[in-house]
């Protein structure tokens, strides 16, 4: 880990294993600002008129990695994290902590332990209740995937007619969604949903995945989050596990935990794993991500 000034602040902190390299946020946060490959592009979006900036009562989205709560509401949710966080070097992995908010008492930070020899990161949530009473929510992790790109979403294997009567898995759709945006490709074995720049209208949907992974294509460049899901669990938003949103600026890729009761003091964690692949062509239809997608996560 070295301290770096990055995007305008003073406090940043670098990882490295010579593939891959990973900016931490300290005067803001918790926040992972940068991943790409050395000398790269940044795989997440940085929104040029916030970076460097610190303090004050409105909500930035800055960019990067970010860790919410769930179900989404204003202004629970939108609790601006513009303060500095602790920055701990734990040896084989790196800590950033955050103050709890005021308005709600939780406490987030992650854990970001980066792979000594491939282009891989875990990313541990945790989100602390410090309140004297009980919460309900989800861990929510949304990374912010620069423009141009495409979303990949894996649905459930599929099945056949009679021989499968019960459905295989659910779509959430907002009451922005709509469905013959050119932007969507609802194929058969998978959701793309391109990101455009010349589109403003937001578009949103979620789901129950079950595969474990979703992914994002950007010039060339193919990034994969791999997350759990449980069947026993209750997740928000109508069961969302996972939910993506694109306007003209970003793509999110948003993977979510149960649904939790946390008791004063006590916890909620949700892991993610990225993996980051090169010479990835985006993909336009269900047999380019079989062909150029798929052989890469059976490694």
């Amino acid at each position: 880990m070295e301290k770096v000034s990055y995007g305008g602040w003073d406090n940043c902190f670098r990882l490295s294993n010579k593939l891959v390299d990973l900016i931490i946020t300290g005067d803001v946060g918790p926040r992972i600002i940068r991943f790409g490959f050395v000398d790269g592009a940044n795989v997440f979006k940085e929104f040029d008129g916030m970076m460097g900036k610190t303090g004050g009562e409105e909500w930035r989205i800055y960019g990067g990695h970010r860790l919410w709560h769930a179900p989404e509401s204003e202004p629970r949710t939108y609790w601006p994290d513009n303060v500095p966080v602790n920055i701990e070097d734990h040896g084989d992995f790196v800590r950033t902590v955050q103050e709890a908010e005021p308005t709600t008492r939780l406490q987030k930070e992650m854990d970001i332990i980066l792979s000594p020899d491939k282009a891989e990161v875990k990313v541990v949530h945790r989100i602390y209740n410090h309140h004297e009473w009980a919460a309900e929510f989800a861990p929510w992790a949304l990374s912010v995937m620069d423009a141009g790109g495409v979303g990949i979403t894996p649905l459930p294997p599929r099945g056949t007619h009679p021989e499968n009567l019960l459905p295989a898995n659910t779509l959430t759709l907002w009451s922005f969604t709509a469905m013959n945006d050119p932007r969507w490709t609802w194929g058969e074995k998978y959701i793309l949903l391109r990101q455009d720049v010349d589109n403003a209208r937001p578009q949103k949907v979620g789901m129950k995945n079950t595969s474990g992974w979703a992914a994002y294509a950007n010039a060339g460049n193919l990034f994969v989050t791999n997350f759990a899901y449980d069947a026993k669990a209750t997740y928000a938003d109508m069961g969302c596990n996972f939910e993506t949103f694109t306007n003209e600026a970003i793509l999110e890729v948003e993977t979510l935990g149960p649904l939790t009761r946390v008791e004063p003091g006590e916890c909620v964690e949700h892991i993610e794993t990225w993996q980051l692949f090169s010479g990835v062509p985006s993909p336009r239809s269900d047999a380019d991500v079989d062909e150029h997608i798929l052989p890469l996560l059976k490694r």
